[in-house]
This record gives C-alpha cells, sequence and structure tokens, in this order.
C-alpha cells in the first residue's frame, strides 16, 4: 500500500529540483545573499529591494560557477529588476495563471551559494485582481504568501503544484506577509527594462481627496506641484476633478488607475468643476521621476 505523504514528498522534491534549474544566487547586498530566476539567456530576474550595491555584483549559478553580473533595469515600484551576465542557463517559463486560488499549494525556489536550492512551502493565503503597491506600482494581481521565506531566498522563484512559474517572491512590498510578484507584471516591466532602462509612469502632479460638488462626487484639488504637468496645464487648488477622457473619477484610486493606463506625453481631457461651472480642460501628461 503506497504511503501519500512519501508520494507527495517526492513530488516536491521533484517540483524543487526543476524550478532550481532556472534559480541563482545574487550576490548584491551585505552579509545575505538574495535569489535570481534566469529568464532570458544572460538575463536574470530577481526582487529589486535587494540590490543594495550596483557595482561588484555576481551571480552564483545552478552549475556552482560565479560569474559577474551587472543592472539592465531596475523598477522600485515593483520591486522588479533584470541583471545580464556572461552565460546561458536554464531560462524559467513565467505563466499568466489566473486559475491560482486561495489555499493552492505554492513553493517558493531559492538558492544559497553555500547549501543550493532553497525552498519554502506554504499556500496562496489571498489573490484578488490589480493592485497597487505601498511603493506607487501597480500589479496585474495580489498573490499573498502564507509562508516563511527561506533566508536569501527573495528574488527567487514561485511555483505551483504542477511546477509551474508563477512569479518571483517578494519580501519587501507588503508589511503582512511575503507576496508573489505575478508573471504577467514581471513580463511587462522587464520588457519595457529591457527596451528603456527603466518603466515611464504618466504623472499629472496633484495632491487630491474625494468630495461631493453638486451632488456629484469627484476629486478636489489641494496641492498643484510647481513645473507639472497640473501646474503647465493650469489646473488650480480648490478645482474639482469629475472625469479624465470619459473615466469617471470618484476615488484617489481611480485617478492613479487612469494614470496608470497612460503614458507620459499623452493628451488627455479632464473634466472640472471650477468657481461652479464646469469645464473642459486639455493636460498633457509628464513623467514621474520617482
Amino acid at each position: 500500500m503506497s504511503n501519500p505523504l512519501v508520494s507527495l514528498s517526492s513530488q516536491l522534491s521533484s517540483i524543487v529540483a526543476q524550478a532550481a534549474e532556472s534559480v541563482v544566487t545574487v550576490h548584491a547586498r551585505p552579509r545575505i545573499t538574495s535569489s535570481g530566476v534566469i529568464w532570458r539567456p544572460g538575463l536574470v530576474l530577481t526582487a529589486e529591494h535587494a540590490l543594495s550595491r550596483k557595482d561588484g555584483i555576481h551571480l552564483t549559478l545552478p552549475d556552482g560557477t560565479n560569474v559577474e553580473a551587472e543592472i539592465r533595469g531596475r523598477d522600485r515600484a515593483t520591486d522588479i529588476a533584470i541583471l545580464g551576465f556572461s552565460g546561458a542557463g536554464t531560462g524559467a517559463t513565467f505563466e499568466t495563471t489566473a486559475d491560482v486560488q486561495p489555499g493552492s499549494l505554492l513553493l517558493a525556489v531559492g538558492r544559497n551559494a553555500d547549501t543550493g536550492p532553497t525552498a519554502s512551502l506554504g499556500i496562496l493565503s489571498a489573490a484578488g485582481g490589480p493592485w497597487r503597491t505601498w511603493r506607487g506600482g501597480q500589479l496585474s494581481q495580489f498573490l499573498r504568501l502564507d509562508m516563511g521565506l527561506f533566508p536569501g531566498s527573495t528574488g527567487g522563484a514561485v511555483v505551483d503544484a504542477e511546477g509551474r512559474f508563477i512569479g518571483i517572491a517578494s519580501d519587501a512590498l507588503s508589511r503582512l506577509s511575503p507576496i508573489a510578484i505575478p508573471a504577467a507584471t514581471i513580463v511587462r516591466v522587464a520588457e519595457e527594462l529591457l527596451n528603456r532602462g527603466k518603466v515611464a509612469r504618466a504623472y499629472l502632479g496633484v495632491g487630491v481627496q474625494p468630495v461631493k460638488v453638486s451632488g456629484k462626487q469627484g476629486l478636489i484639488v489641494l496641492s498643484v506641484e510647481p513645473d507639472t504637468a497640473a501646474e503647465k496645464s493650469g489646473l488650480l487648488v480648490g478645482d474639482v476633478l469629475t472625469a479624465a477622457d470619459d473615466k469617471q473619477l470618484q476615488e484617489t484610486e481611480d485617478l492613479l488607475l487612469f494614470l496608470e493606463g497612460q503614458q507620459p506625453g499623452d493628451k488627455v481631457t479632464a473634466r472640472i468643476v471650477r468657481g461652479g461651472e464646469s469645464i473642459e480642460q486639455g493636460i498633457e501628461l509628464g513623467e514621474r521621476s520617482r
């Protein structure tokens, strides 16, 4: 009679071994290493927050060799960075998985230069739609992990029970527990980092809060930053933004989500209540500097 626990143990070990073929050790901060995932030949994805120095970075590859690496791009808002190195390795295929649900079994796979592959086992404790990090980045999914990450495994692979790469582990974006930065966000941000060296984000330059005026919900402008799109377009403190390109603006998050879908230089039309009168104002969006 087969033992289901032995079978489960064997399957988990196999998943870790397979995933570890694409996981490297990242030496980029004092005392403790982090992990990364080979994405394409010569390219590693990792957690941006674990890169505490710009130079002198090196990697320990799955075969044990050490190679120098350089930062090809980094985005603090989503905690994603790309490292370039001379070499190949087994690239991971990140899969956009809409079927992962709370309770799904997940593994975080890292690599320690001394001991080799590391693994943390847990479940997906919460899942949701698009989520904005406290750093201002937009993730395509919110994937909270109920597990304790092995020291040094941040930036490593998060895989499901089928061995699919669904994201990379980060312990910097949520104060409650680690999360998996989802595959769709990783691919989007990584491509932009490779093409432009940074992620360009549209910026308006206003401080707002929700308010109701003339029976309608909107966002009252509390401050206008100098030399921003808001100032250049003539927005004033006390203006109430009610819509942007026909998208209703009722909560601060509405404006942030609208800007997430725009690019610096885009021209948009804002609907404003000023002095009790409804007007339209053209705005050319700027670029967020940090």
